[in-house]
């Protein structure tokens, strides 16, 4: 059976309906997919498969085929479609794994950790259609969503004792050298600056294809401080892609790299980095109108990091707590939680150990930034209040002068700009309004943001559809025709 990548009988099996529904969208007849499965194994070397329509239609029966049939079937699909098809998308595996794990609800061990992130990154790195996303891939939201992810709070079982052993200085015996450590580190430093500075379009590949590598490592045997130090550098990979994934409109992509990247914080035992993930998260939640969602992941995040962030990354949950309640027209609760961002960032200066680099970014511009895009949502849900709208004024202007000085963080500056020209619309000050829209689009192009170009189409169609008349308006517009590039396209 094994040369026909048949799996083991199931004596209750039923039709895999995943697989069956994947399949039917395909327009694939039977005898091509097999065709296909069986090029794609001679392609690995696995010439000992054969498969024929009768074995398809067992596995739509129910039947579960043996490796490296799973992973052939999902880079078909994936090619197919234009989209990640992971191997739990299409209903196999059921007899290791809960058919839950298709979604969010994920098994929290190492090993299916590093099993998924490989698959998912590889599958990632294969599509044939560069950043073509298909409605295929669903969001989670809602207790799907927030339910699973309460388990990061569960404490992990304790780690088998074992002596504990010094890293090596060379490779030896397939293990990791303390300098290829600090390279791997280094060079995720690196792909946060080049984010930070040019947007999540130019470089997501790399940074998905280095996360790649680390799983590799990570299915070597590795002393235990070895491993979690590569857990800690996947995780923070996965944040990165999941951020970039989000930064140019991969949301569901940008989900599954963002849970991915929690399960690998908590093998690593880095509560602080979980926060700062649950918080990547809460932005996706609050930019996709689910601000409900937003908190819950916020609320998690301070409860599980409560004992052990520092106050800069504390400050930053308060901000995002803020942008959340903004969200759901809260004020008195939004504006108790920026007070509580600004009182906290004052003590970061003093807090007697080095910030990691993944909340470096969290400055005097940034926190101004959060607090003063809460006070503009508040204007917006409070239908255009001109009275919030002059609380973020002076914030947002605060944090486009610091970010003007600022080279690196070149898509925050072209955030906050836009949100300076919003807040103009709001104060009824169409002319303010363009000169930032304009500085905006300039700094855009130096970015690939797909979420800054459409922050700044909105914030145009707003400013035609209320001052459509105006000749800055007017000149604004025809500017954007001509500067502002097409939709950013995920590399």
């Amino acid at each position: 059976m094994g040369g026909n990548g048949g799996g083991g009988t199931n004596a209750d099996k039923r039709p895999n309906e995943l697989l069956g529904s994947w399949f039917v969208r395909s327009g694939w007849s039977k005898g091509e997919l097999a065709r296909q499965v069986n090029r794609r194994a001679r392609q690995l070397g696995a010439n000992h498969i054969s498969t024929d329509t009768s074995r398809v239609r067992r596995w739509l029966d129910g039947e579960n085929p043996r490796e490296p049939i799973p992973r052939i079937l999902s880079e078909l699909f994936s090619e197919r479609f234009g989209c990640v098809v992971s191997i739990e998308d299409l209903g196999l595996r059921a007899a290791r794994q809960s058919p839950s794990a298709t979604g969010v609800d994920l098994p929290w061990t190492g090993p299916q950790t590093v099993a998924l992130l490989s698959e998912f990154s590889r599958s990632d790195l294969m599509l044939a259609r560069r950043g073509f996303l298909g409605s295929s891939l669903a969001l989670s939201a809602g207790p799907a969503l927030i339910e699973p992810l309460q388990r990061w709070l569960v404490p992990a079982p304790p780690s088998p004792v074992r002596d504990a052993e010094p890293l090596p200085t060379s490779r030896a015996r397939g293990r990791l050298s303390r300098p290829e450590l600090e390279l791997l580190e280094s060079t995720t430093v690196m792909f946060r600056q080049w984010d930070a500075q040019c947007g999540g379009g130019l470089r997501r590949k790399a940074v998905v294809g280095q996360l790649h590598e680390v799983t590799d490592l990570l299915q070597e045997p590795q002393p235990e401080t070895t491993a979690r130090k590569l857990f800690k550098v996947a995780a923070e990979l996965a944040e990165l892609a999941g951020w970039m994934s989000y930064d140019v409109g991969l949301q569901p992509t940008a989900q599954k790299y963002f849970v991915l990247a929690l399960h690998a914080a908590k093998e690593a035992g880095d509560k602080p980095l979980g926060s700062y993930i649950l918080s990547s998260m809460s932005r996706q939640m609050i930019h996709l109108g689910r601000p409900e969602d937003a908190l819950e992941l916020i609320h998690l995040a301070q409860y599980g990091s409560r004992d052990c962030a520092g106050p800069r990354t504390q400050s930053m949950l308060y901000a995002m707590e803020a942008r959340a309640y903004a969200n759901m027209g809260q004020p008195g609760k939004c504006k108790r939680a920026v007070r509580m961002a600004e009182d906290t960032f004052a003590d970061a200066d003093d807090w007697d150990e080095p910030d990691p680099d993944w909340i470096r970014f969290f400055s005097e511009a940034e926190l101004h930034g959060e607090n003063s895009h809460s006070f503009r949502d508040l204007a917006y849900v409070a239908g255009r209040s001109p009275t919030y709208a002059s609380l973020a004024q002076p914030l947002m202007e605060r944090a486009v002068e610091l970010f003007a000085q600022d080279k690196e963080h070149q898509r925050s500056y072209a955030l906050n700009l836009i949100g300076m020209a919003t807040v103009h619309l709001l104060q009824r000050e169409p002319e303010q309004s363009a000169v930032y829209a304009q500085q905006a689009m300039k700094v855009a192009k130096k970015v690939r943001s797909e979420r800054v170009n459409t922050r700044i189409r909105k914030t145009v169609d707003t400013a035609a559809r209320d001052f459509g008349d105006l000749a800055e308006v007017v000149d604004l517009t025809d500017r954007l025709a001509v500067e502002l590039p097409e939709t950013a396209e995920a590399v």
